[in-house]
Parts: structure tokens; sequence; C-alpha cells
């Protein structure tokens, strides 16, 4: 006889106007975080992060050598994978976030363990509109990673991307986080004209994420 598909057990369910169903679902020894039926976030209820390492938020992580005290800012919250991910690697002094949904920013407080993640500051607001109330503050950063134009336009993607360009510290690095048919490569070329080294790299054959990694950010005269 045929064994049954195992689809998880949802723990937690709301429907939010900017994002639409939102749900917490138990699958194993993971849980996830589903919107509108995409996986936004995993948390090993086991403790084990092993799992997360073939996926982007850990490459994203491991393209550069972090300090041992980073600022970052991190453009898309989810259920918080990468906050975890990055306490795994060293001690942020704070870790910025901007998202724009205040349900998924209190549902991974709630369900995603972020109430042991350490200093955290949380901007509910639009991505454009939050990056450049930072470049106002003249806020800096030691890794900044952008992850909510994943699909966009390459217009749209490359005006975020510009954006976060200035809040990217001296020696610092921006990844974005791209769809392989969505334009990356263009918006790495976009990225060239402000940092003095872009690369592309695939999180694994055959697989949908690009990240674009920049370092070194090029300042105007």
């Amino acid at each position: 006889m045929a064994r049954r598909r195992r689809r998880g057990r949802t723990v937690f369910e709301a429907a939010s106007r900017a994002s639409g169903r939102i749900r917490v679902v138990d699958y194993r020894a993971e849980r996830r975080l589903i919107v509108n039926g995409e996986i936004l976030s995993v948390y090993p209820l086991d403790g084990d992060w092993s799992r997360v390492r073939r996926e982007y938020w850990w490459r994203a992580l491991a393209v550069t050598a972090l300090p041992r005290r980073p600022s970052v800012l991190l453009v898309g919250l989810g259920g918080g994978t990468q906050i975890h991910l990055l306490h795994s690697l060293t001690r942020p002094r704070l870790i910025t976030v901007i998202e724009r949904d205040h349900v998924i920013a209190r549902v991974a407080g709630d369900w995603f363990g972020l109430d042991t993640a350490g200093p955290l500051e949380i901007l509910c607001a639009d991505a454009m509109v939050a990056v450049r109330g930072l470049a106002r503050e003249r806020r800096r950063f030691d890794f900044v990673m952008e992850d909510v134009a994943y699909g966009d336009t390459p217009e749209r993607a490359a005006r975020l991307a510009l954006g976060l360009a200035p809040l990217v510290a001296p020696r610092g690095t921006l990844v974005v986080n791209r769809h392989r048919r969505a334009g990356a490569r263009g918006l790495a070329r976009v990225l060239r004209a402000r940092f003095g080294e872009v690369r592309l790299r695939h999180v694994r054959r055959g697989g949908e994420n690009v990240l674009i990694c920049a370092r070194r950010p090029l300042r105007p005269a």
C-alpha cells in the first residue's frame, strides 16, 4: 500500500493585507514560514542548523569574511532564518531589519525564536522609504542582504540595490538574492558602477537562486 505524503501540521495561520495567507507549519524537525504557498524561512526545531547550509541564507553569509562584531542590515525578515545563522558565525553589534508587513514581524517573533536573537531593530516600512531614511541618518553596515525583490522587475530591483549601495561600509558587502531568470546579470552590471568588485554565485546547479555579491563600494567624489 502506498504511503500517504506528509504535509506537515499547521500551528498558526493568519491573513495579511500586505502579504496574503501566512502559515507556520511544522514538518518533521523543521518549522516553516509559508506565505502564499512559498517557503520564506525555516527553523530547525531540533536545533540542527546543518541542513540549512545548502540554502541561500547560509551561502549569502559564506561569500565574505564577516567582522567579529558586524553591523548588519537585512531587507526582508521572513522568519529570521538569516538572523540565527549570523549569530552562529559572529556576534553582531546590531541587526537592523526592514520588513513591510507587521504581521510577518509578529509571527517571526512569536514562532521563530527571535526573542533570543540579541540586539534587533525592526523597521516596519516600505523598503525604499526605510532605505532613504537610513541614508539620511548616514547609517553604514558591514553586511547588507536584500531579499525582497527576488522576482521583481529589473528596474525595481535596480532602484532598491542602488539605494542600498550608500549604506554599505567601506569594507562591507552587499548581497542581493535574485531569481536566475529575473535579470541577475543586468543587475550585476548596474552595480559595477558603484562597487569595485561584483560577482554572481549560483546557490546550486540548476537552482533558481542567484546571489549578486558586491564589495568595495565606490564613493562619489
